[in-house]
């Protein structure tokens, strides 16, 4: 089913006398009503399309509508949020405004709401947006080959001035450099130093140091500061040719999405959004030091590859050996497990260089 996601672009079939299987995404139709009601449509799917009672009853009973649902969000996006559309009406000389902004209006409303809703129409409102928020994502990754998807996974607690902060930076950046697209869960810590490495893809150590230094004022995510030096950072680098993709939740909205992402999928359903991160990421996982979220998002990881979900089985890839060996000495039993036989088609690597990491990352084709 091809889907129309701009006026433009549906306009231009408009010419033809019947119309089948398309859908058409949060579009205003009143420009374009006149057209519609001199064609056919046929099994079409209308989702949240904002439409007069005339053309509703002309698309019956042959199509199906959902309609436009009320809530402080748009149930049905037909792209990826960014740091334009998440952190609209933010100052960073005045943080307070963040209040304003539509993630922490957003974030308020699912709190006020209940993360568990028990309002029908509030959890089907939150499973149509991420049904969208999925697609918007498929749509994206139809730019990037299946391998040349990577993710990184580390702790949200990771200070900025810590030296595997920098790591993750650089890590990042040498990918994207050489055409991979990296992809986080577009949070702080780790995850932030994913994007602002692929931010200055292109760009040297010194302004990268230069970066860090200014990031570093404020160290952790609940830093008043943390986000307005964020800000600084791209308002001394403000452009930046590559691409990068966060997926964020509202469950943890309390820590703020990470504006380095060029693309941001925020989702409501954290299960959803961790399983679609690590299905993406087919061409490979880099595992930062991290707690229970990023041993929760390993095995997970490893449950896909153990049982080629997606047809084969991609790199696992720990940073820190003697983290992953001893402080989480998760990797000694993977791998026992492994040799064993008990885990069948691991791809594993541990290792402490960027060179190594990203040596693994690059021989798997």
């Amino acid at each position: 089913m091809r889907e129309y996601e701009s006026i433009p672009a549906f306009k231009a079939i408009l010419t033809k006398k019947t119309i089948e299987n398309i859908a058409i995404q949060s579009l205003d139709l009143a420009t374009l009503e006149s057209n519609m009601l001199k064609c056919k449509f046929k099994s079409c799917l209308f989702l949240g399309c904002k439409m007069s009672d005339q053309l509703w009853h002309h698309l019956q009973p042959n199509n199906f509508i959902f309609p436009v649902m009320d809530a402080p969000y748009e149930v049905y996006p037909n792209k990826l949020y960014s740091k334009e559309t998440l952190y609209n009406n933010y100052d960073y000389k005045k943080p307070t405004t963040y209040n304003q902004t539509l993630d922490k209006l957003v974030y308020d409303h699912y709190i006020k709401t209940g993360k568990q809703a028990d309002s029908i129409k509030e959890t089907l409102t939150r499973r149509l947006h991420d049904h969208s928020m999925t697609d918007a994502i498929d749509d994206f990754l139809e730019n990037f080959k299946p391998k040349k998807v990577v993710a990184m996974m580390g702790g949200h607690g990771l200070s900025r001035g810590d030296k595997t902060y920098r790591q993750v930076a650089e890590i990042s950046r040498a990918l994207t450099e050489k055409g991979y697209l990296m992809v986080s869960g577009g949070g702080p810590g780790a995850m932030e130093a994913t994007h602002l490495g692929a931010w200055l893809a292109g760009r040297s150590d010194r302004s990268l140091t230069t970066a860090i230094n200014i990031l570093k004022k404020a160290p952790f995510y609940n830093d008043k500061k943390w986000l307005s030096t964020a800000y600084e950072v791209l308002k001394k680098y403000p452009k930046s040719t590559y691409q990068s993709l966060g997926i964020p939740t509202w469950l943890y909205g309390h820590e703020p999405p990470t504006p380095f992402a060029t693309h941001i999928a925020k989702y409501f359903a954290n299960s959803v959004r961790e399983d679609g991160l690590l299905t993406i990421a087919k061409g490979g996982v880099i595992f930062a030091p991290g707690s229970a979220g990023t041993i929760q998002e390993i095995f997970q990881d490893l449950t896909q590859n153990h049982y080629r979900s997606f047809g084969f089985a991609s790199p696992m890839v720990f940073m820190n050996k003697e983290y992953w060996s001893y402080q989480r000495p998760i990797y000694p039993v993977i791998e026992l497990m492994s040799l064993r036989g008990d885990l069948k088609n691991l791809n594993l690597g541990l290792y402490d260089t960027n060179e190594e990491v990203i040596g693994h990352i690059e021989r798997f084709k």
